[in-house]
């Protein structure tokens, strides 16, 4: 039933960008770390940059596990699910990198996400995602949800914070500067954006 594919492109391409929610997965290199999988949303914060690589914009939260774990080892699994339409799964699994706010990358990835207004969000960083093995499943078992609309409760939050409110924010919170099982996250203070 699945099917592994070379590229990000075609049908495969418009299945992901369709979809309102995707999810990460990372974990530390100790066997006994800790996993960690997200849910990702907000329109707009997700862009396919060419046939191998995808990209997310990192808001503001109370914890930094992906972060963390890609600055140790560098492997993480995206996932989108078909919970409209025909059943599908699509995985990414890769290589991801945050790129902080002040890598002279920063502002040229940024173009990449014109359907949205990252300042209300507090924006960490942009997460680049190069595709090893791109593959597919039936998703039978997914069930059908109707999707309304992105909630709004993200950007009323930080939407009131500046650099350095937004930095002490994170250094109050106990998993930002470092993950759960103590490695490097986000760096603080915030860096200043080079953009």
């Amino acid at each position: 039933m699945g099917k592994t594919y070379e590229r990000i492109d075609g049908r495969l391409r418009t299945f992901i960008e369709a979809q309102p929610l995707f999810f990460t997965a990372t974990a530390p290199l100790s066997g006994d770390g800790t996993v960690n999988l997200s849910p990702k949303g907000l329109t707009g914060s997700f862009a396919v940059l060419d046939e191998l690589t995808v990209a997310y914009l990192d808001f503001a939260g109370s914890n930094a596990e992906t972060i963390a774990h890609l600055r140790e080892n560098g492997r993480i699994t995206l996932m989108w699910c078909a919970f409209q339409g025909p059943p599908n799964i699509v995985r990414v699994h890769g290589r991801g990198e945050p790129v902080f706010r002040d890598d002279p990358r920063f502002g040229e990835l940024l173009t990449h996400f014109p359907g949205i207004d990252p300042t209300p969000h507090g924006l960490r960083a942009i997460i680049v995602v190069t595709a090893e093995l791109v593959r597919d499943t039936c998703g039978y078992a997914v069930p059908n949800m109707s999707y309304g609309e992105d909630r709004d409760l993200h950007a009323k939050r930080f939407a009131r914070e500046d650099d350095a409110s937004l930095s002490a924010y994170f250094e109050k919170k106990e998993h930002v500067e470092t993950s759960l099982d103590g490695l490097p996250g986000l760096p603080l203070p915030l860096p200043p954006s080079s953009v």
